[in-house]
């Protein structure tokens, strides 16, 4: 069995014992690189055995948990920075990382999508000789098993609209939940996005977070560059709408298997989207703003992406059935379903469609028998406060039940046809009117002319909408 020196700069990091099994590993005692003399056993039970990447602030290695019925697999990761750091550089460094497991610890350890944390320990070493003790740091996760989305995007080419806004999706939600929790990632990139071989997504890396707090939180000049929003890279505050952004470029090089660099335009300050590259209008409009340079401009939380990503809801009615339920569809000549046959229209429709006519008529209407009601609550209670808050109220609610199309087409007609009648034989109203010479046609011509007015003002109301509208 070979067991990995996690020691930076071994000149033979690989030990090999023939005699080593799995079997015996439980009882193992502490074995030593036989190149540097580096223990190999971390914290007596983590046995790294290989590689997965090397960074600027250390190592990760695949390695087994000796001490777990099935010797699960894990994630060791080794701070080991640079010796050319600065010691502001490497202080920064060095919270960044312990600012990670703290992070593992209170979020992985709550969402399926997020690494779990194992352990996290120091562990000391002497140095070769006549140099002093080493220090090193080590954090051990949870092991994904799969390929992260720029492997993916490498191996296999653009991905299909339906996977990335599925992709979307879910990083949307890890998104909200780290968000909540007063945390920014700060890195998000196809290389920290992991899908593990049955399909979930995991968010890695949060070797870059941030904690945000009252007052937003300076950055670092810790960033993927392309992938930082311009208040990232120019070392100023961070926002959840920070991780919006990267998400957002993430998305878009899925799409067009196509670098960041080569997507946007410093000379005009935007994105370019390829004339080849054909998304539905909703996405694309989602993409743009969360693209948005100022982060004021983007949406303000993961939530709020969400919202503006899904399809608007379609609002049903259920009528209890007294039919029986529709035959299954059959197969096309194709031998593919035929598309379902949809449902009759419902005898009400919706509230969101009035015809020019409709929009008229029900203007006229509310003119007619707004003055009306007028002259019949002013010959009743007078001009008072009451008289004119009485009557606005109605007026509402003759406005809002033709909204919701409660009343609507013949009943307008007859409502006002009814308060007519009853307004001209309306018995204080008939005394306030028994002075003029023709009391009927009076009020008639007086609910025709509010009728009309209400008609010139809604008119001039649609046309200024669309004027402004189609500007916009």
């Amino acid at each position: 069995m070979e067991i990995y020196c996690t020691r930076p700069g071994c000149s033979k990091p690989v030990n090999w014992f023939p005699k080593l099994t799995q079997a015996t590993l439980k009882t193992l005692p502490q074995k030593y690189c036989t190149s540097c003399g580096m223990p190999l056993i971390l914290a007596g039970r983590y046995i790294p055995q290989r590689t997965l990447g090397r960074g600027g602030f250390g190592a990760t290695f695949w390695a087994r948990d000796r001490y777990t019925p099935t010797q699960r697999p894990c994630v060791v990761k080794l701070f080991q920075p640079a010796t050319s750091m600065t010691p502001q550089t490497l202080q920064v460094a060095q919270t960044l990382f312990e600012r990670e497991a703290m992070v593992l610890e209170e979020l992985g350890n709550q969402h399926p999508q997020i690494p779990d944390l194992y352990a996290f320990f120091p562990l000391q070493v002497a140095g070769g000789p006549g140099t002093r003790t080493e220090e090193y740091f080590y954090l051990v996760q949870e092991f994904i098993d799969g390929q992260d989305l720029g492997q993916i995007l490498a191996q296999q080419g653009p991905r299909p609209e339906a996977e990335v806004q599925a992709m979307l999706t879910s990083m949307l939600k890890v998104l909200a939940f780290v968000h909540r929790h007063g945390t920014i990632h700060r890195d998000i990139k196809p290389s920290n996005i992991m899908r593990r071989r049955d399909g979930r997504l995991f968010l890695l890396d949060f070797g870059a977070v941030k904690q945000a707090t009252a007052a937003a939180p300076q950055s670092t000049s810790i960033y993927s560059t392309g992938y930082a929003p311009p208040e990232q890279m120019a070392g100023g505050t961070v926002y959840p709408a920070t991780d919006l952004y990267a998400l957002a470029v993430t998305c878009l090089e899925l799409l067009t298997a196509q670098e960041p660099k080569q997507l946007y335009d410093p000379y005009q300050n935007r994105w370019q989207w390829p004339p080849q590259l054909q998304v539905t209008p909703s996405l694309k409009i989602v993409l743009q703003q969360m693209l948005m340079a100022d982060p004021q401009q983007r949406y303000a939380s993961a939530e709020d992406a969400l919202v503006a990503l899904q399809p608007p809801k379609l609002s049903t009615t259920l009528q209890p059935s007294t039919t029986k339920s529709a035959p299954a569809q059959a197969p096309s000549p194709s031998g593919k379903t035929a598309p379902p046959t949809p449902p009759p229209p419902s005898r009400r429709r919706s509230t969101s469609s009035f015809s020019l006519v409709e929009f008229l008529g029900g203007a006229a209407f509310t003119g007619f028998e707004g003055s009306l009601l007028a002259l019949a609550l002013a010959s009743t209670l007078g001009t008072t406060w009451l008289g004119s808050g009485a009557w606005l109220l109605l007026l509402a609610g003759l406005v809002a039940l033709q909204w919701r199309r409660v009343i609507e087409r013949v009943d307008l007609i007859i409502i006002a046809a009814v308060t007519l009648g009853v307004v001209l034989w309306f018995p204080p109203l008939r005394l306030v009117l028994a002075g003029l010479s023709a009391p009927g046609q009076a009020v008639v011509a007086l609910a025709i002319m509010a009728a009309l007015g209400t008609v010139a003002i809604a008119t001039l109301y649609r046309l200024i909408y669309h004027l402004i509208s189609h500007l916009l």
